[in-house]
């Protein structure tokens, strides 16, 4: 008698999902990472739920893509620095991944900052004011410092930034700013290359007010001033312009912005020396400059003139006490519009950055011109930082 053996079913168990995986580009445990192309996490299998960076204790600030798989740093990285990052990722039904670890940036042997900054921090300013950086070195690589300048405004503006030469960078919202509002501005410099070994060695920062909309229009063909605020009109001005007799003596049709004033400003015959024709040498009450060529609005008390007849050496004199009201009320970066000459004001004498077209304006921007989209990005595991 043969025995019979039973059949039985066995059912295999799936294995289980696979955790995903984490990279972190600078690698853990580099002395000597790069600064510039900042830091970049990645999520294979899955995606990143938490990403926690610091520099020297410090938060570095980033975002996550719209697939939740790529984390990016928002700005380049401190130089000389101790970074520790932390990266969860997740996937249902598998086992949750955290990377962590440590990497040192590279501390660069030739550095540059920002020198000076227009507006001062805490200034409060007129309407057309431009943002002006300059820095102790030159620029080569002009994107990349670019990219890194963030402006924010309470009530946000189009704008663009302009290069004036390799050390100086000027911004210009595409109108006037709105008045009444906080705008800041940050320099996010540390370790972006500005040319060959040369990196940022700080980032710098401030804060100006952008007060009440000053405007003021001169017609020195009818001779008259006219200041508005918050649009309506403040005070209309009898003036004397420039009386035209030679190019210095002609005044500048254009929008001109107030840079600065004093009371009294000394001024001299562009030009001639003591004992020539023309020759003058004075102190002028309540002068508000409106240009590098030597243009103000100030007090004359030619009344005689104002009104009536273009006298002056190429400002705008005005009666002594409207000249003393509109001192008194002048900010840096009022706008001053002239018209009726046939000397135009140069777009960079002073502060004439309003004399250019948007479209011109932007021509002088390396993100914003035309090529700039044709311009090939940098080969890097980190893609280009975001604009800002």
């Amino acid at each position: 008698m043969f025995g019979t053996a039973g059949c039985g079913s066995v059912t295999a168990r799936a294995p289980a999902p696979a955790p995903p995986s984490v990279m972190v580009w600078p690698s853990f445990d580099g002395r000597n990472a790069r600064t510039d192309r900042g830091m970049v996490v990645r999520a294979r299998g899955g995606t990143l739920d938490a990403v926690l960076a610091y520099a020297g204790g410090q938060p570095v600030p980033g975002h996550l893509d719209a697939t939740r798989t790529i984390w990016r740093s928002d700005w380049a990285l401190k130089p000389g620095t101790e970074h520790t990052v932390t990266a969860t990722a997740t996937r249902p039904g598998a086992p949750s991944t955290v990377a962590m670890g440590r990497f040192r940036t590279r501390t660069p042997q030739r550095t540059f900052r920002v020198a000076s900054a227009v507006p001062l921090p805490g200034e409060t300013v007129g309407v057309g004011m431009p943002i002006i950086l300059t820095f102790d070195a030159p620029v080569r690589d002009r994107a990349a410092v670019e990219r890194a300048l963030e402006v924010r405004a309470e009530r946000p503006v189009e704008g663009a930034w302009r290069w004036v030469g390799d050390t100086q960078a000027v911004y210009r919202p595409r109108e006037f700013w709105p008045a009444r509002q906080r705008v800041t501005v940050v320099a996010h410099l540390a370790g972006v290359r500005a040319g060959p070994g040369v990196y940022g060695a700080a980032d710098r920062s401030l804060t100006f007010t952008v007060g009440r909309a000053q405007t003021s229009t001169v017609d020195t063909r009818t001779h008259q001033m006219t200041v508005r605020r918050d649009g309506r009109v403040a005070q209309r001005m009898a003036i004397s312009a420039g009386m035209a007799t030679t190019r210095e003596y002609t005044t500048t049709s254009g929008v001109h912005l107030t840079m600065d004033k004093g009371n009294p400003v000394r001024m001299v015959s562009p030009g001639r020396s003591k004992g020539d024709p023309g020759y003058y040498d004075l102190l002028i009450d309540h002068a508000v400059r409106i240009s590098n060529s030597g243009e103000y609005v100030h007090a004359k008390d030619n009344v005689w003139a104002q009104g009536r007849v273009n006298v002056s050496h190429g400002c705008i004199n005005s009666r002594p006490d409207q000249a003393a009201w509109f001192y008194a009320g002048s900010l840096r970066g009022d706008p001053v519009t002239i018209t009726g000459t046939d000397r135009e004001l140069e777009w960079d004498n002073g502060w004439g950055y309003w004399q250019l077209p948007w479209e011109e304006w932007v021509k002088g921007s390396a993100l914003h011109a035309p090529d700039a989209a044709q311009r090939p990005a940098p080969a890097t595991p980190a893609q280009p930082l975001p604009q800002r």
